[in-house]
């Protein structure tokens, strides 16, 4: 395959004239190539009226001639598609192995392990998907919380009610083999070759129930309402898996059970596994009006049909922390993610369209384990008192309301909630309150910090009408479970820690390709069992 990168045009142009000017550039004709088309497509809005930046792939009939274009000009390459080998060990499995948790490294990891024949127990502490969207939906409106099916716990895990994002700056191959199974059960076209490549939550429910359906088709089997709840070991070498319905014998379990575990991270810390405090965020969602952002970055070329709804990342050190955006959800809403009682988490979400008037994303601020002492029970113990904060702090309200104010309220510390053109959109409904109040130590005066240098970068942050929610506390894992090089816990063989649970991803692509590692590891030592 050859690529032809950085064609540049102007909005006006489409793929067709990116697909001319390659063969242009390559001096060839176009009754040469067998195939061609998008292979990525980004915008540059940097210097003032945005362009489209493509990169054309282009496939001839004799593709034995293409590596005589390699030198055609700077921006031609030569691209050979990836072919994924996973080598199968020669010791057979006594059982089959268990992978912990269908979120998104779970899901992968199965689906691997699936495909060469080990037929993997999943186990699963939520509901299957239709059942966890019902609970979620009842949640919202009548504030009854179910801990085992939320935003956090049920089939697909924490990504399930997400934007859906893959960007990722790993440049790990196996980010390929993620695209292509998203692609074969139903994902979107264009994640293939988008510059900042999202599914939607909407469209992304019916891919993972998909891709749980091949697991089963394969031999797997997925047990839902089942979570784990102890681990046998002899000798240091695990057992068996203990869940409520009793012991399931296996060598090796892949343990991917996500950031909001808390039970299972205290059941390994209680069984003296190796685990260290990992650094991770604590703040706000966001809000702000999707055209405010469009305008600010896009400017006069704003609502234009060929441009994307605008999506921004910012960040500002200071001092020894960073303020930093995270997940940002164009045209999307904050939601409530809560997963224990008494608790308020916020997060975002948005749907393939992305057509929410308001746009939302994190505005968080880091910790790490000089502020617990090194110690991974206190890291835990802190985010999950700032969530029963900022549950105290909207008990005036709805059950599970959550505390907001506007931003010029928050930097001018007056603990106001000034509504003007951007409407909340938390389903629970918001409080009027001092945010800064919730956040202990120096975190509010250094996100009050972050924000003015924020609006200093994007024209939108200067808005005194824009919403802030809080608290976000799910940033990522506040632990991670020590590994060796064989991807196994280093305390008990047989045990993959994985995921981003286990402090080892962040985000649905980097999550899935850990789990895809993990799994391949599994493989390569043992064959499955007969």
């Amino acid at each position: 395959m050859i690529l032809v990168r950085n064609i540049r045009l102007p909005l006006s142009c489409g793929e067709a004239e990116a697909i001319h000017q390659a063969f242009k550039i390559l001096h060839l004709s176009a009754d040469r190539a067998s195939g061609c088309g998008i292979h990525k497509l980004s915008v540059d809005a940097r210097h003032g009226t945005p362009v489209l930046v493509y990169a054309i792939a282009v496939t001839l009939k004799d593709e034995g001639e293409e590596s005589a274009y390699a030198g055609a000009s700077p921006c031609v390459a030569i691209s050979q598609k990836p072919e994924f080998v996973f080598p199968v060990g020669s010791m057979p499995l006594r059982n089959p192995p268990v992978v912990c948790g269908l979120g998104p490294a779970g899901l992968f990891a199965a689906l691997l392990l699936a495909k060469k024949g080990y037929r993997p127990v999943v186990l699963e502490r939520g509901p299957e998907l239709e059942a966890r969207v019902a609970a979620v939906e009842r949640f919202e409106k009548t504030g009854e919380l179910d801990v085992s099916a939320n935003l956090q716990f049920g089939e697909g895990g924490a990504g399930t009610f997400s934007d859906g994002k893959l960007t990722t700056r790993v440049g790990d191959p196996l980010c390929a083999f993620v695209t292509q199974a998203l692609l074969d059960h139903g994902a979107p076209a264009d994640i293939a070759w988008r510059q900042k490549p999202h599914v939607g939550t909407d469209l992304l429910r019916g891919v993972i129930t998909s891709i749980r359906q091949e697991i089963q088709r394969l031999g797997g089997t997925v047990k839902f309402q089942t979570p784990l709840t102890g681990l046998r070991a002899v000798n240091g070498h695990l057992t068996a898996a203990v869940t409520p319905d009793g012991e399931i014998p296996c060598e090796r379990l892949i343990l991917a059970v996500g950031h909001s575990a808390r039970d299972t991270f205290s059941m390994l810390y209680q069984m003296g596994l190796p685990m260290e405090c990992k650094p991770f965020s604590v703040g706000v969602r966001a809000e702000h009006l999707q055209a405010e952002i469009d305008q600010s970055l896009y400017h006069a070329a704003a609502g234009h049909p060929a441009l994307p709804k605008g999506e921004y990342q910012l960040s500002q050190h200071v001092g020894d922390r960073c303020v930093y955006t995270f997940c940002m959800c164009p045209g999307g809403r904050v939601m409530a993610a809560a997963s224990e009682e008494g608790g308020v988490v916020t997060n975002g979400m948005s749907y393939h369209a992305r057509d929410g008037k308001n746009a939302n994303a994190a505005v968080v601020v880091s910790v790490d384990g000089r502020d617990f002492n090194n110690d991974p029970a206190r890291a835990v113990a802190f985010q999950r008192s700032l969530e029963q904060v900022a549950y105290r702090a909207g008990i005036s309200g709805s059950p599970y309301a959550a505390p907001a104010e506007t931003v010029g309220s928050f930097l001018e510390g007056r603990g106001r909630l000034e509504l003007g053109r951007v409407q909340p959109t938390y389903p629970r409904g918001v409080v009027p309150f001092d945010l800064g109040s919730l956040l202990p130590g120096d975190l509010a005066d250094t996100m009050r910090t972050g924000l003015r240098a924020f609006g200093r970068k994007l024209a939108a942050y200067r808005s005194p009408d824009a919403v802030l929610t809080g608290l976000e506390t799910r940033t990522s894992s506040p632990v991670r479970l020590l590994r060796n090089e064989m991807l196994q816990c280093q305390a008990l063989e047989g045990l993959y820690p994985c995921g981003e649970g286990a402090g080892y991803a962040g985000g649905i692509m980097t999550a899935a390709v850990d789990g895809v590692r993990c799994a391949a590891a599994l493989m390569e030592q043992n064959a499955p069992s007969q």
